[in-house]
């Protein structure tokens, strides 16, 4: 063998000896130090954990930057913003890049975004901008990481269904009693103008829900605030129908009011007012419901199919009831349906008042002082307003207030001032007992719709 040979054989041995000591000793400390400082795996429930910090430490950079826009605030805003990112949202990353890759990589554009503002002078209000979209985007990894579970879709069909079904009978018994009015009182050829303003309240009806639709599909900037106006206009709604329910629950002298509006209109022969009548019977409940499924829609992010499942079972439900008052003739308990529906009426709005002030929260409008409360799954957060903040809890519980004083006062003080003011009129007739005949109330007699008598009961 030649010496050259042998050089070159000893100087690959002694590399192969080296690198073999790299191996055994620097690599596995190396492995180690990573390990230790970001572990391989993390369940999915310690990634929502970690989303908890994400959001306090959003919030507090948010907190920094309006305190004071001096370097040193800058500086701590700079890191409160880094550390959100490289000790929580990274280990977020982790179970999020298996479900969603692309949000993963939007998450990590944003936080950048928002670091690179901060470094480079931004302005609060343009990091205030790009920490809203932030939080939004918080949300969806969080409802990506969440199982839908039980709750939540069982609460959203309920809304749901209620919704449709409340409105649409509402509709329902109105035309039952404008047809059957007529068709009793032989003026059966002022049918068509009323069907007429049924059919006008129904295209504009579908038009709402387009234009609803359209506005908040292609508006970028103020989506939350807008979103949380229209739950505020669907609260205000849902309080003024619980409480319209609770006085409709004597139905007789409702169902006289609307054939009274009916009987001046033929009386007259005014085609323009049964037009105007049909119209707007159907357009009010048409826009109500259009209002509530956007205020619904608005909040039920990953529970759409849910939603639209308890609308097509309130369809269904509303069409069997349908079919029983116009081609049956049969008596609907509707006492009891109310009693029931003005429970769920208040509960709804609760839970609509709730995610309107979180979602003002969201966008930085109102104050958010956060409580020290169980965090429900956002997905059940979503369908109740349950989010555990001061402004959330006390706006929900002065409402819950209102409806307990309002349903002592129309169920207890109100039937006791009735009676007790009965008292004193049979007393001040002198009929020697202290009391006078009750005056009759007067009865709606059944109205043929369909060759039968259709008239809901329960008053």
């Amino acid at each position: 063998m030649s010496p050259g040979r042998l050089v070159r054989r000893l100087l690959g041995a002694l590399a192969l000896v080296l690198a073999l000591s790299t191996f055994l000793h620097v690599g596995p400390a190396a492995a180690t130090t990573a390990t230790a400082s970001q572990p391989s795996s993390i369940s999915k429930q310690e990634a929502i954990t970690q989303l908890g910090n994400v959001r306090d430490s959003i919030d507090e950079t948010l907190r920094l930057l309006k305190a004071s826009d001096s370097p040193e605030s800058r500086d701590a805003a700079f890191a409160q913003a880094r550390s959100g990112y490289l000790d929580h949202f990274e280990l977020v990353e982790i179970p999020l890049r298996v479900v969603d890759p692309g949000l993963t990589v939007k998450a990590e554009a944003q936080f950048a975004e928002i670091r690179e503002l901060i470094r480079n002078d931004g302005s609060v209000d343009e990091v205030r901008t790009q920490i809203i979209t932030l939080r939004g985007i918080v949300d969806d990894a969080e409802r990506r990481l969440t199982d839908v579970g039980i709750g939540a879709p069982a609460l959203v069909v309920g809304q749901s269904f209620l919704i449709i079904f409340r409105e649409g009978l509402e509709v329902v018994l109105l035309l039952s009693v404008l047809l059957g009015y007529l068709e009793a009182s032989k003026a059966t050829q002022y049918r068509r103008p009323i069907l007429i303003g049924v059919a006008l309240a129904g295209v504009l009806t579908i038009l709402t829900v387009i234009a609803l639709q359209t506005v908040f599909a292609h508006i970028g900037a103020g989506r939350e605030v807008l979103e949380a106006v229209v739950s505020l206009v669907a609260v205000a709604m849902l309080f003024w129908v619980s409480f319209w329910l609770i006085s409709r629950l004597d139905h007789k002298r409702w169902l006289e009011f609307v054939k009274a509006r009916v009987w001046s209109a033929v009386a007259v022969g005014s085609t323009m007012s049964l037009v105007l009548i049909g119209f707007t019977a159907v357009y009010r409940e048409g826009f109500e419901t259009a209002l509530f499924y956007q205020a619904l829609l608005s909040f039920g992010t990953g529970l759409t199919g849910y939603i639209a499942l308890g609308f097509g079972l309130g369809v269904v439900a509303l069409t069997v009831v349908a079919f029983l008052i116009f081609r049956l003739g049969r008596r609907l308990p509707m006492r009891t349906f109310l009693s029931v529906a003005v429970v769920l009426v208040m509960l709804t709005s609760v839970a609509f008042l709730g995610n309107a002030v979180h979602e003002l929260q969201a966008a930085d409008m109102i104050g958010y002082t956060a409580l020290d409360w169980p965090h429900m799954p956002i997905f059940l957060a979503q369908a109740t307003g349950y989010w555990p903040t001061v402004q959330t809890i006390v706006a929900q519980l002065v409402l819950l207030g209102v409806y307990v004083l309002g349903a002592m006062y129309m169920f207890v003080i109100k039937p006791r001032r009735e009676r007790a003011a009965s008292r004193r009129t049979g007393r001040s007739a002198g009929t020697g007992t202290g009391t006078t005949p009750a005056e009759p109330r007067p009865e709606i007699p059944s109205v043929p719709v369909g060759g039968r008598a259709a008239t809901p009961s329960g008053a």
